[in-house]
Formats: structure tokens, sequence, C-alpha cells
């Protein structure tokens, strides 16, 4: 068994495991609709998440052709804009650049400032080229790489998008780290021989009793005393 002593490279999920993405989102839903208490502005980010998912899906599975995060993401800032009748084209235009605009949590830069003291960063995310520059950018996320799945023309958890990382960590699979508060996309990870850790976020996707992933910490600060401290 690979210990944590034996990683070399770290790969991170980025939505929701180092931003807070339904908090920026959410911010993104008050700023084009001033007037929503905030049951309304829950609702009207489900429908946001819900296009997302769904069209992720029909990507996947083949019924959709490929299209970048970026695209998805104005389709659904109109379905929030119909919903919530927003009728100012410019309104919508800064609506549908939300997913640029999402906070860190707390413990994420420097965290990742530390980790990358020791080892190769690298950031694997479905948002699109242009969304994950201005993203990484606004947030002040510093990697040695960030990688898009748009490179590959999928979204995780398809195969390609973390043959991406393994291709770019040059190293055995059994030797990268996949680091994500999601369990679906370590699962993902884990079927293409990656190392896995969860990192408990307030958001995300927790781990199933039958998930068996090498690693779990409730924060990034304890993930990188781990990493950094053996």
């Amino acid at each position: 068994m690979v210990e944590i002593c034996d990683i070399e490279v770290v790969v991170f999920d980025i939505l929701g495991t180092l931003v807070d993405e339904p908090g920026g989102l959410r911010a993104g839903i008050r700023d084009a609709v001033p007037t929503a208490d905030d049951a309304a502005v829950d609702e009207l980010l489900t429908v946001w998440q819900q296009h997302v998912e769904l069209e992720q899906q029909r990507i996947e599975q083949g019924s959709r052709a490929y299209v970048s995060s970026e695209i998805i993401d104005r389709e659904a800032a109109h379905r929030v804009a119909d919903r919530a009748g927003i009728a100012d084209p410019a309104t919508v235009a800064r609506l549908a650049t939300a997913s640029r605009r999402l906070p860190p949590w707390g413990d994420s830069v420097a965290g990742l400032e530390r980790l990358a003291r020791r080892f190769p960063v690298v950031g694997l995310s479905n948002a699109a080229r242009t969304v994950l520059l201005r993203l990484n950018a606004d947030a002040g996320l510093r990697w040695h790489q960030a990688l898009s799945a748009e490179a590959v023309q999928a979204y995780k958890p398809a195969p390609e998008v973390y043959q991406l990382a393994l291709d770019t960590a040059g190293c055995p699979p059994e030797r990268v780290l996949k680091v994500a508060a999601h369990a679906w996309d370590l699962r993902g990870a884990q079927a293409q021989g990656m190392r896995t850790a969860y990192v408990q976020r307030p958001v995300g996707d927790p781990p199933m009793s039958t998930d068996v992933f090498d690693w779990r910490f409730d924060g990034l600060d304890e993930l990188v005393t781990a990493l950094t401290e053996t």
C-alpha cells in the first residue's frame, strides 16, 4: 500500500473543494435580483444547479455534444432570468459569469501555498479554460498548473479527465493524490488508480458507507499537515 509519504503530485478539485461554489452563485443571483429574499435566491440557485447537472450528465451519456461550462452557465443564467423576470441583457450577461467569482474557503489560499513548497500542485476542474483563469485569479488560487476538462472535451467523472491529470503528473497513478470534497469525484479518480483524499466542506458530496478512500480530513489544514510533516 502506498503511504502518504510516497505521494509525488497532488491534484485538487476546485469547485466546492477550494471555493464556495453555491455561495458565489448565490451572491451572483442576489446581485441580479436584489429584491429576492433568501428563499427565492435558494430556489433560483436550485434552477441553476439542476440545469448544470442535467446538461453535464447528458454530455457524459452522449445525448448532447460537448459544450464548455461557460456555455452551460450562460444557459443556466437565462433560465434563472426567465424564472425571476429579469429582462435587462447586461444583468443576465453578468449573471452568466458568476462562476468566475467564487470565494475561496478560509484555508484554501494559505493551504495551497504551504503545499506548493513541497509538492507539484495541480488543479483539475470541469470549469472551462476562460472561467478557470478568472476564477483562480479572483480567488487568489496559485497553482503549478491548472487543468480544465475542456482540454479533453468531457466532464468528470469521465476517465479521460483524470487521465489528463495523470499525463501531466508524469508518474504512476498510485503516486498521485486526488483531493476533493465530492465522493463521486474521488470514485472517478480511484477508478483510474489514483490515491484519494476526502476533505470535508460545508458543501459537497460526502462519502457513503461503501466508499473506501485512502484518507479523510476535516479540512485542508489537516491534509497539508499530514503531507508536509511526514
